[in-house]
């Protein structure tokens, strides 16, 4: 793909065919500059099979937004739907005047975004986003939201469990050639966000003020070997260029018995001319033995705080059985647990970058206001399945801490409604109207509103944060989480639950569909 191909495919294009022929039928119809409402929000967290998140962390927004500010229909871009033909009758598909609307309107200079910020713990049925403007441009948002959002979100959840699992100690991020094309450089962001200290992807890294990690490849031993030298001579020659740099891969031979001692041989005479050394990694065999036994050979050495880095094939279950089997083994070996833990470090790849076992976040966008009589008015969506039906309405998104400071609900309410002089509230089951609970005023530490306006008619009314302020909203947050909701398997389910407004305007709408 050229370049002039590469601008048409991310350029406003990057949508779905059928939001399109759904922008000119609302064109025809004389409803495409109608202000609606859409909703962004994802049904259920990630399942990874053996083992489930409680929790996700919202990204991708920044993204979204570089590229909105750009996305506009061209010439160029008009040339290519101009010539679409129908499959039956081979008609053109668009008519010429919905094309010179797009245009001359085909921007999204009148859209209002309202978002839960980057780096936020996020729960489902939750709207992440909200976007108001004309319908057919909002419909034509659709696609390349869903994909910029969902595919961050997934990805930092999945870092964010990883740190946790690893006690928050280093995370690197591996995953680059094992990614999908360069949605590594999408993947890498969010995973910097979600947990990772850093990563190994360089570019990206570079782009987002992050320097990139890495240590040295199996192939560098293996060469040293193949021209008649030995895995000493290899981890000299590293040490020699990289001397305040030199952390050491131990596994190519046998760990133990060969990989280990040398590492230690090549420390002493790095500290002999005044070097300290980095520390080694592990990338084979049983990686929480291994740890206990090089940590005892490097501490007999005198190589107490070197960092013991742990790599192949972990994600966040993996890394918690090895931190488990840390504890309960570490102390019959003559090494202590906690310090142990304390220095290991852990390089994840394609667990991480893939989101191995959930693959896609079942993000949605859907219509739940329209313009009528000059107010926004509900609109519903009714399916077989009772968790479908939508929440209709402008709505506000509201958290609340209890005494503890911890995050207990999120309750969805009208945007009109102002929780914050209330002696008491109350939160209803999104489905089941007999499920409720009642909250006193005493009982609540905190009410904060979670949207933001990002957007207003186009215009960026938000200071976007660092990658910096985004890890430290998302270590706040994850702080303030119950532990059961932080749970690898079976976590403890976190309520979202409706107003007693928003339940009623949803039943009256449900039974006024159905009539």
């Amino acid at each position: 793909m050229n370049r002039a191909q590469r601008r048409i495919a991310e350029g406003i294009l990057f949508t779905d065919m059928y939001q399109l022929t759904m922008a000119q039928m609302f064109y025809k119809q004389g409803i495409h500059e109608k202000t609606v409402q859409f909703d962004h929000f994802y049904r259920a967290n990630p399942d990874y099979g053996k083992h489930e998140a409680g929790f996700c962390i919202n990204a991708g927004l920044e993204w979204l937004l570089d590229w909105m500010k750009d996305a506009r229909f061209r010439e160029k871009d008009i040339q290519y739907l101009r010539k679409h033909k129908t499959r039956q009758s081979g008609k053109l598909l668009f008519d010429e005047d919905f094309l010179q609307y797009l245009l001359e309107y085909g921007n999204y200079d009148n859209i209002s975004l309202r978002a839960i910020p980057e780096g936020r713990v996020v729960h489902p049925n939750v709207p992440l986003t909200t976007v108001q403007g004309p319908f057919a441009m909002a419909q034509i948002l659709e696609s390349p939201l869903l994909n910029f959002l969902n595919y961050q979100t997934l990805i930092a959840t999945k870092a964010a469990r990883i740190h946790v699992a690893g006690k928050e100690r280093p995370l690197l991020e591996f995953g680059m050639r094992r990614a999908q094309g360069l949605g590594s450089l999408a993947g890498t962001r969010a995973a910097l966000i979600g947990g990772a200290d850093y990563s190994s992807n360089t570019g990206i890294s570079y782009a987002l003020g992050n320097p990139p990690r890495g240590t040295h490849a199996h192939c560098m031993v293996q060469a040293f070997m193949a021209l008649g030298h030995d895995e000493l001579d290899a981890f000299r020659a590293y040490a020699d260029v990289y001397p305040d740099d030199c952390l050491l891969l131990v596994d190519t031979i046998d760990t133990l018995e060969s990989g280990i001692p040398n590492a230690i041989k090549v420390f002493e005479e790095l500290r002999r001319k005044g070097h300290e050394p980095v520390g080694i990694r592990l990338d084979s065999g049983d990686l929480a033995f291994l740890a206990i036994q090089s940590a005892k050979m490097l501490n007999k050495a005198g190589f107490e705080n070197t960092v013991i880095v742990l790599s192949n094939a972990l994600d966040e279950l993996v890394i918690w059985q090895i931190v488990t089997q840390i504890r309960e083994e570490a102390s019959q070996n003559g090494v202590d647990a906690d310090s142990l833990i304390n220095r290991l470090a852990f390089g994840v790849g394609t667990g991480l970058i893939t989101s191995e076992g959930a693959s896609a976040l079942d993000g949605v966008y859907k219509l739940v206001a329209i313009e009528k009589n000059g107010e926004l008015f509900p609109a519903m969506k009714i399916s077989g399945a009772k968790e479908k039906i939508l929440n209709p309405g402008h709505k506000k998104i509201w958290r609340i801490y209890d005494v503890r400071g911890k995050a207990t609900a999120d309750l969805i309410a009208m945007h009109d409604e102002d929780l914050r002089n209330r002696d008491q509230i109350t939160l209803l089951h999104p489905i089941e109207h007999s499920k409720k609970r009642t909250l006193l005023r005493n009982e609540i530490s905190e009410l904060e509103e979670l949207h933001i306006d990002i957007l207003k008619d186009g215009k960026l009314v938000y200071e976007l944060p660092t990658l910096e302020e985004i890890r430290k909203t998302r270590m706040k947050d994850i702080d303030r989480l119950d532990p059961g909701v932080k749970r690898f398997v079976n976590p403890h389910f976190y309520h979202v639950s409706l107003s007693k407004k928003l339940w009623d305007t949803k039943e009256q709408l449900v039974e006024k569909l159905k009539a």
